[in-house]
């Protein structure tokens, strides 16, 4: 269980990244980014090695397996390529202009959906039952705290955000985001 409060302590230290970003305090940015993110890949690893295995069928091991690899690609492009890196994650301040481009075009919050992709994975891969009990947690917890930054901090950090907010889904796709996610694609390709 202390796992599970160890993830839920590194989601808490990754959302001070706002506010250190909008007080601008040198180099605690990055500090926090890597302290709450170091939190929560270790309680993923350590509740992956809990003992007490789930009895799943062979070929969900294979199904995670393949998840995993798509769930790792999808989050690694919505935190740190579709998001400029340096600006979101290192520099001073807030990180410059809105994305509304990418998988950012689809929902305001992806990475939600591609950290659950990745804990669903996880389960099927480790057959953790720990992971099992924890990932609801995380899941809810991430989406808490995706609602109080989108209420209380995105407004102030980038200009246009009240607009993007009436244009873009939280975090259910609909007809007119999806036409705008693969408009993107299109634009990207050409």
């Amino acid at each position: 269980m202390i796992y599970i409060v160890i993830g839920c302590l590194g989601f808490l230290i990754i959302n001070l990244l706002d506010i250190v970003s909008l007080k601008r305090v040198p180099r605690a940015k990055p500090l926090t980014w890597i302290l709450g993110s170091g939190f929560l890949a270790y309680s993923l690893i350590m509740t992956c090695l809990a003992p007490d295995k789930l009895p799943l069928p062979l070929w969900s091991t294979w199904l995670g397996w393949a998840l995993l690899l798509m769930s790792i690609f999808l989050l690694i492009y919505s935190l740190f390529i579709n998001l400029p890196f340096r600006k979101t994650y290192i520099t001073t301040g807030v990180g410059g202009k809105l994305i509304t481009t990418g998988l950012y075009a689809l929902v305001r919050h992806p990475w939600i959906h591609c950290f659950t992709l990745l804990l669903l994975s996880l389960v099927l891969v480790s057959r953790s039952s720990l992971l099992l009990i924890a990932s609801p947690i995380w899941i809810l917890l991430d989406i808490v705290l995706v609602v109080v930054q989108d209420k209380f901090f995105f407004d102030r950090m980038f200009d246009g955000y009240a607009h993007y907010r009436k244009e873009t889904p939280m975090l259910v796709p609909n007809r007119r985001s999806i036409n705008t996610f693969i408009n993107c694609l299109k634009r990207a390709r050409a």
